[in-house]
């Protein structure tokens, strides 16, 4: 066989380049103007597929499958957050209203994990606390759960989703499956390998949960408004760091889950809420407030190169296993601005149907929750992209 070719990808990332002829490219990914371009409510979309407000709290993509399709290793949670921190500057409570587990009760929500080399600490029992001890309190919990009036502390599905929740925490903490929150126990080569910071540790967690049976595991980069990726100035400068944080984890990642036979089942999804444009805030024609303040006409300041606006016309979205084609690319982008999609557009609920199709999960299920039907993806009408599957 010829010897694979690296694909050209976007400068400042080769590593990730060079793993492209394994993964799947949605090269026409679109989102919905909301009126706003804030990252909560994007944000929110992305990962429930409704768009915010909600009267009724919309599970996270993952909780679906941990109701649906429960865990594969009952001693690990099915849903793992890593690096989402709780507090920051700007949508601190709006951004985090997504990882939960929305109406199927808290054992189906996330174990959230804001920083990965301290992911060890949060299944051991709290420092000081001998096991006797910690046992004795979980008890007498259990009983003032089953004691209380059912509408005085929970709501009568939370009632029974509580306790459940605790029990499989509670089974962890004596478990030896713990051990693989533990990165430190990986080969000093391996530990380097993928540390170029948050990001880059989380992904080295993330693999071993996912030898260990975790079903979904989530890995985000670091988000303050006006910081990091979103590069309102200067970020010519800030994206070649931001590069080298995210190129050698990502492309580690593939590497290792494929020495280990474990690229092909596995869904590796690379994704954001939008992307990025130095001219069009939102898409063409949208009425939303533009946050980059720039010139129209010429750049004149350092701060001015680099910028990026919220722009939801046309992104990508990288895909390795899962049953997906390997150095696929499907839809396309207009080679000019407007840099629109122009040829198969998929929307956040196709994107949606086609990711639960792959986990095996019937993109029109539902549940009924008081006496009304709540479909995976919204109303029960997204449609698989057949023509990325292998």
């Amino acid at each position: 066989m010829p010897p694979r070719r690296p694909w050209r990808a976007s400068r400042g990332l080769p590593e990730i380049a060079a793993v492209l002829d394994r993964a799947t490219l949605v090269r026409s990914h679109v989102q919905p103007d909301l009126g706003s371009i804030l990252h909560s409510r994007h944000q929110y979309h992305w990962y429930t597929g409704y768009v915010p407000p909600q009267t009724v709290a919309r599970p996270h993509l993952p909780a679906w499958m941990s109701r649906v399709l429960g865990p594969r290793n009952p001693l690990l949670p099915a849903f793992v957050n890593i690096g989402q921190r709780l507090e920051g500057i700007g949508e601190n409570e709006e951004i985090k209203a997504f990882t939960t587990g929305g109406f199927f009760g808290s054992e189906h929500g996330p174990l959230k994990l804001p920083f990965p080399e301290q992911a060890a600490l949060a299944v051991r029992p709290p420092k000081g606390m001998e096991p006797g001890r910690f046992a004795n309190r979980y008890e007498h919990y259990k009983r003032l759960v089953k004691a209380s009036p059912r509408s005085e502390l929970v709501s009568d599905f939370h009632q029974d989703s509580m306790p459940r929740s605790l029990e499989n925490v509670h089974r962890l903490l004596g478990a030896r499956e713990r051990e693989a929150f533990d990165i430190t126990l990986e080969p000093k080569e391996i530990q380097k390998r993928y540390d170029t910071g948050c990001f880059g540790r989380g992904c080295l967690l993330a693999r071993r949960l996912v030898e260990q049976g975790v079903y979904y595991v989530e890995v985000t980069t670091e988000y303050i408004p006006f910081v990091h990726w979103d590069t309102h100035e200067r970020g010519h400068e800030r994206v070649a760091k931001l590069h080298q944080e995210i190129d050698r984890p990502i492309a580690s990642l593939i590497r290792d889950l494929e020495s280990r036979g474990l690229l092909d089942r596995p869904l590796v999804v690379i994704a954001s809420e939008f992307s990025r444009d130095m001219i069009t805030e939102g898409q063409p024609g949208s009425t939303a407030a533009d946050q980059a303040n720039s010139p129209k006409d010429f750049l004149q300041k350092p701060e001015h190169y680099g910028q990026h606006r919220h722009f939801t016309a046309g992104s990508t979205v990288v895909r390795f296993g899962g049953g997906m084609k390997r150095g696929f690319v499907h839809g396309k982008t207009a080679d000019e601005r407007p840099c629109v999609a122009v040829k198969h557009p998929v929307t956040v609920t196709d994107l949606h149907a086609t990711l639960f199709t792959a986990m095996g999960i019937s993109p029109k299920l539902a549940y009924d929750l008081e006496s009304r039907p709540f479909h995976a993806t919204e109303d029960g009408k997204g449609r698989v992209v057949e023509a990325i599957f292998a």
